[in-house]
């Protein structure tokens, strides 16, 4: 395979070095970088002679010229937040570059029409990053559902909590009208992942929605969804506290714990091996993800009615700068 050259919008990201090493892993080159922040130290690590822009217009102004090179940009990466994503696809299709973008691929399920469009003017491909679908303990899952009972609907209980301090309400991230919220920030992989492995979404009812929580319930094809995902470190059970951990994540289908904590170290470049084989997920993939975590940012919470996880019943919290969601 040709080594490829390519560009990556914003560099000083949290999840960028995951793309810089998944870039230099499968033996390609990144010529030209950009954000508007420059601590991007981590840059020596990988592409220490990569041009390097903290201006939009130089960085275009520089991939521009690069197109008379041998540097022509052939992959656009992009890992800003998120209600750039949808700009920076379309900045990197009309490049001339195919583009691979962080999740969550855009805000709002008619970004992707949109992008598909822009796909087809420029003869340019987006792809995106869902890599639990790559996990190995997940695509044994969806095979096992797949050659088991074909009437059979599963009970389901996914808990994700990973906590954040108060920078976070502080940054792009507590905006959700720029992040999308906490159900887009730390669940779209799970809803897309449950999509994947369990169909179509039927019925989507949120419980409860606060600035820190979400908890709800998804009627999936084959599949009883009770969700409960959180950035509040109050919310952590006991034996994750007592192991000062941070984070806690399960799912438990039809009572059983599904271990799949192990595995993720190389699922990003892993992702770039298969979309340089052309075998990455295009953009249209992310369509019931997106949808999903629109309906839940959208709906009006029922309150503790029905069918709810168990933790939507923990008390409420304040905002720590008294803001409302």
């Amino acid at each position: 395979m040709d080594m490829k050259n390519f560009a990556i919008i914003g560099v000083a990201g949290y999840i960028a070095p995951r793309h810089l090493r998944a870039i230099k892993d499968t033996g390609n080159q990144l010529v030209a970088a950009y954000d508007k922040f420059d601590s991007v130290g981590i840059m020596d690590s990988y592409f220490p002679n990569c041009s390097f822009f903290t201006e939009m217009e130089l960085f275009d102004r520089h991939c521009s010229k690069l197109k008379k090179t041998d540097e022509r940009v052939d992959m656009v990466s992009i890992c800003t937040p998120n209600y750039l994503h949808d700009a920076h696809i379309r900045y990197g299709l009309r490049l001339g570059a195919d583009v691979i973008c962080e999740k969550p691929l855009v805000l709002n399920p008619w970004n992707i029409d949109a992008l598909e469009d822009v796909e087809k003017e420029t003869g340019h491909k987006g792809y995106t990053i869902l890599q639990l679908r790559l996990h190995e303990s997940i695509k044994a899952l969806k095979k096992k559902i797949e050659e088991g009972p074909k009437d059979k609907v599963y009970d389901v209980d996914l808990t994700y909590i990973t906590s954040r301090g108060n920078w976070y309400y502080t940054s792009w991230k507590g905006d959700e009208r720029k992040s999308g919220g906490v159900a887009t920030n730390i669940g779209v992989h799970f809803y897309d992942m449950l999509s994947w492995i369990f169909g179509p979404v039927k019925e989507n009812i949120v419980h409860v929605m606060t600035h820190d929580r979400v908890a709800g319930f998804l009627g999936l094809e084959k599949a009883r969804v009770r969700y409960f995902l959180s950035i509040n470190v109050d919310n952590l059970p006991e034996n994750a506290v007592q192991g000062e951990k941070r984070t806690y994540r399960s799912i438990q289908i039809e009572g059983d714990e599904f271990e799949f904590s192990q595995g993720f170290t190389e699922l990003h470049t892993e992702s770039f091996r298969k979309i340089l084989a052309g075998e990455g997920f295009r953009i249209g993939e992310a369509r019931n993800c997106i949808g999903i975590v629109h309906d839940i940012r959208h709906a009006v919470p029922i309150g503790l009615k029905g069918d709810y996880h168990p933790l939507a019943k923990l008390p409420l919290s304040k905002h720590p700068f008294g803001w409302a969601r």
